[in-house]
């Protein structure tokens, strides 16, 4: 006889929605990682560099380094070359500019040698260590029959589909909160929440698809992997303080419209470049406040409460750091750039070992290797900054009781069980528990255990949602780093490349020193899982960073932050395919100095430059 109890039917329910849950995750992460690492990603075609042999070079980016070294963009093997002899740089307007890299042969242009950068047009003969060299410039018909041509993403797996699966992952995750939570929530406007956060967080995620279409870009994946982890940290914070349910949807707003902001304002490097040191001493002022008005928590400095409201300065310094590090590549040269990004990184790690907030200082320091490393390329600089760091952790072991104290729990939880490894014991317990499917959203107990839902939020995961689940949340930041990684060789430009690199490296870092951390694989640093830990500044902050990681994605009309080619009519292109010829035939003609234009000022102005013309010196 079948039972009629209503009971019986939700538990069934609840049941099926746990196996349910991982295979909707599992499909929504597989789908990502086909779009962003498996479907075809061409270069773009900006110019080339004609040998004398007739063979051609491309320029598939706005800088290009040309040299025998094989990292070189443009790479050449001729010993008369010097390992990084010269770089070639397009900027937002369409010049082009000659640079010196300090070759030992020097750098001629139409048979005069150049000091530091030059103009460069269509038809110059550039000579590096006696090759002669044809710049050729790709004019704005041909770069119009170059993007019909590019592959254009989303062909092969949907986005639109693909939002299907995360939109059903969604509804059946709230369906189970409600059902879990339905008699344990204090009153029924806090039940009333639950619905109506997570039909916001649909609507939010549609929204944000619906704006991409509108702005004509075809990519959706990046967006779809923050809006999954998101639905997971919903519903982590709908089962530990569903009262803040409100609250965590207004900060994701908050944060989208920050994702939206970032990105147009990346849309335009030479504004981007422009005010990114003032972007930086606002950074400084955050953590200057902080310091000044903040007190202790927990043996750290690292929030500041302002008119009833607390946030953390440090989560919006490192999009103030990602701007401060990541510069075009004729910024690159000037040392002074770098020596001001070294004082900056060090007034920033300071600054956050005087608040005690020693896992933030860490994941800024690993942001730091890595813009230094691309900007430099010098690994002595790296390994010196390493064996600082190593200096300055032993001086806060040694200082800091509490910071010794997590460390000697390191490795031996289970031993201090009672005491220092108390969450952490729990954490392992919780997870353990959990198994593979988890015990329900809503159904577990280790979200009652302090800071569960942020700095151990990985333990919440696995009770609650299962092994699978807490995996997937964890492969679904890994695809967002392989796509950095992947693009970087075909983005246009290395402030973008710069900028995705350190943003993602401070989303990944975090995640590892969370994951690892709650599991005593590494010391417990009390640092938030990103985007899943409940808390707005990380919530808003990292969607902020997002927005670096899809300005590296250049696959044709992928990334809304990338400006795409002036409209160019089909008669215009069907023209030129027959003839083979543009109008104006140079194309840096096609292009006139504003009367506010400003060059670069780490050199010289462009008029104390070499003029081949005008030059009258052997």
């Amino acid at each position: 006889m079948i039972s009629q109890d209503p009971t019986d039917f939700f538990s069934y329910f609840t049941m099926i929605i746990r196996f349910i849950l991982p295979i909707l995750a599992i499909i929504v992460v597989f789908r990502s990682i086909k779009s962003l690492l498996i479907e075809e990603n061409d270069f773009e075609e900006w110019g080339y560099l004609s040998l004398p042999n007739g063979a051609q070079i491309s320029l598939n980016h706005w800088e290009n380094i040309i040299g025998r070294s094989k990292s070189s963009d443009v790479y050449m093997e001729y010993p008369t070359l010097s390992r990084s002899h010269a770089a070639v740089i397009r900027d937002m307007k369409g010049l082009w500019r000659l640079y010196d890299l300090g070759s030992a042969s020097g750098v001629i242009l139409n048979g005069k040698k150049i000091i530091d950068r030059a103009l460069i047009k269509n038809g110059d003969i550039i000579t590096l260590g006696g090759i002669e060299l044809v710049f050729v410039t790709i004019g704005r018909l041909e770069q119009a029959v170059q993007a019909q041509e590019r592959i254009r993403p989303g062909k092969i797996v949907k986005p639109f589909t693909t939002l299907i699966y995360l939109t059903l992952f969604q509804i059946t995750l709230g369906l189970q909160l409600c059902i879990s939570l339905e008699n344990t929530l204090p009153s029924s406007a806090v039940q009333l929440a639950v619905p109506l956060c997570f039909t916001a967080l649909i609507a939010l995620t549609w929204f944000c698809y619906i704006l991409t279409r509108i702005l004509r870009r075809v990519a959706f994946e990046v967006e779809t992997i923050a809006f999954l982890l998101c639905s997971i940290g919903l519903g982590i914070t709908a089962s530990s303080v569903p009262a803040d349910l409100y609250k965590q949807i207004i900060l994701l707003f908050a944060g989208i419209a920050l994702y939206f902001l970032i990105g147009w304002f990346l849309r335009d490097l030479d504004r981007a470049v422009k005010l990114r040191w003032p972007i930086a001493v606002a950074g400084l002022f955050l953590l200057a406040t902080n310091l000044l008005l903040s007190s202790t928590t927990f043996g750290a400095r690292n929030w500041l409460t302002i008119s009833g409201i607390s946030f953390q300065p440090s989560e919006f310094v490192k999009i103030a750091f990602v701007f401060a590090g990541a510069a075009t590549l004729d910024r690159l040269f000037a040392k002074r750039n770098l020596i001001l990004f070294i004082a900056f990184s060090g007034i920033c790690l300071m600054a956050l070992a005087k608040m005690g907030d020693f896992g933030t200082a860490f994941v800024f320091f690993i942001a730091y290797l890595t813009i230094s490393f691309i900007r430099s390329g010098d690994l002595a600089t790296v390994f010196l900054s390493i064996a600082g760091a190593g200096f300055a952790g032993f001086m806060a072991i040694t200082l800091k009781p509490y910071v010794a104290e997590r460390f000697a729990t390191w490795g031996h939880a289970w031993a201090y069980s009672s005491t220092s490894g108390f969450q952490q014991t729990r954490a392992m317990a919780a997870a353990a528990s959990g198994g593979l499917f988890g015990v329900g959203a809503g159904n577990g107990w280790f979200k009652h255990i302090f800071a569960a839902d942020t700095d151990m939020v990985f333990g919440v995961m696995c009770e609650e949602l299962g092994l699978i689940v807490a995996l997937t949340a964890v492969c679904a930041l890994l695809v967002l780093a392989f796509h950095v990684i992947r693009s970087s060789s075909k983005a246009r430009s290395s402030y973008y490349v710069i900028g995705a690199s350190a943003a993602v490296a401070i989303l990944i870092f975090q995640m590892i020193l969370n994951v690892l951390g709650s599991v005593d694989i590494l010391p417990f640093t009390g640092v938030t899982f990103p985007f899943v830990s409940k808390g707005g500044t990380s919530l808003v902050a990292c969607w902020g960073l997002l927005a670096f990681v899809k300005a590296v994605d250049m696959r044709k009309n992928a990334s809304f932050v990338v400006k795409t080619q002036k409209h160019v009519s089909k008669k215009e292109i069907r023209l030129f395919k027959q003839t083979g010829q543009e109008e104006p035939p140079d194309h840096n003609e096609d292009f006139e100095f504003d009367d506010d234009y400003e060059f670069n000022d780490d050199f010289e102005a462009d008029t104390e430059f070499y003029d081949a013309e005008n030059d009258d010196t052997e």
